[in-house]
């Protein structure tokens, strides 16, 4: 367990789960919402040691605050996280680092400076450990030389909250950061997690359905690398059933995950005989995994497994797929 006293800004969603988690592991926790009802609902589920809904108030009470968890909308994210720095707080960030790469190197510009200060990013895929075996059986050269993957991401997005309106959700306004390629950019970070940073991206981002909503809900991507390796990325806020998975095919079989049913799947001959492993993780424990190193970062116990660069590189490729689906042309990374 950890005896830490932790802040959490926002408590929509994602900062309720973290609220939940830090309790379950031990930590005091505080909060920080502009909505006085949500931080009803949150004192509900967990015991607030403080709770605040104006900010920069909440910033001024953190002589006993150990870290801070920053789970606002994108729009947010580079001022809130400027100001933990400032009063000396490690930040565990939810993704993306925030809507644009020259907002994001603002922030990098603090951090040069206040080098005791750790940002952990919450690309929470990355402590999945179905997907951290996918990568180390992809790395030991399990399917030989990597030429082809695919990676869809599919979820209609009035299924994500059913509690409240998707109209009323972050997701739905460009000005918050919502949109299919800004939060589904977990796809676009494990992409450069297994194979590094591509050579060019050719992208479409656009509003295909019906949904009613300012922001992009399909993405089409193709990444090439210098290898010969072609990734083809598909994200879109209008599917059902829900769909996520990956697969990567090289030059001696194929490597297959879904996350439901959450499984991998090898395969190297013509028919369809597959190696399969059936995983029984919950969604949570992913966030669980990144908090606690969240908390052994702020000991100083572990390096991070996601930092503020791996975010500029996320932030890169998207700001080459805006560019390609604005032009209609190949960008060069």
């Amino acid at each position: 367990m950890f005896d830490k006293h932790i802040l959490v800004i926002g408590a929509g969603s994602v900062g309720k789960r973290h609220l939940r988690n830090l309790s379950a592991l031990g930590c005091d926790v505080s909060a920080f919402d502009p909505r006085e009802e949500r931080l009803e609902e949150a004192s509900g589920e967990v015991t607030l040691l403080k709770r605040f809904t104006d900010f920069n108030k909440a910033m001024k009470e953190t002589s006993d605050t150990d870290g801070v968890v920053i789970a606002s909308p994108p729009k947010f994210h580079i001022q809130q996280c400027i100001a933990a720095a400032n009063a000396g707080l490690s930040i565990l960030l939810e993704k993306p680092v925030s809507r644009t790469y020259s907002e994001a190197k603002e922030l990098q510009k603090t951090l040069l400076e206040l080098p005791e200060i750790k940002l952990l990013l919450g690309y929470t895929y990355r402590w999945w450990p179905p997907l951290l075996e996918f990568r180390e059986r992809l790395h030991k050269g399990d399917i030989g030389k990597p030429l082809h993957a695919k990676f869809v991401m599919s979820a209609h997005l009035a299924d994500w909250h059913p509690w409240e309106r998707y109209q009323d959700f972050f997701m739905a306004s460009k000005e918050l950061g919502g949109g299919a390629l800004l939060d589904e950019s977990h796809f676009l970070d494990l992409m450069i997690w297994f194979f590094g940073m591509p050579a060019q991206i050719f992208a479409k981002v656009e509003r295909l359905s019906s949904l009613e909503i300012e922001t992009d809900d399909n993405v089409d991507m193709v990444a090439v690398y210098e290898s010969g390796l072609r990734v083809v990325i598909h994200l879109d806020l209008y599917g059902r059933p829900h769909e996520k998975f990956i697969s990567v095919t090289g030059d001696a079989g194929t490597l297959q995950w879904s996350f439901e049913p959450n499984s991998i799947r090898f395969g190297k001959e013509m028919d369809q005989n597959w190696e399969e492993k059936v995983f029984q993780f919950e969604r949570n424990d992913m966030f669980t995994n990144a908090t606690k190193e969240f908390l052994d970062v702020l000991d100083n116990k572990t390096e991070m497994s996601c930092n503020l660069q791996d975010g500029l590189n996320v932030l890169q490729i998207i700001e080459a797929c805006r560019e390609s689906s604005r032009r209609g042309c190949v960008i060069d990374i």
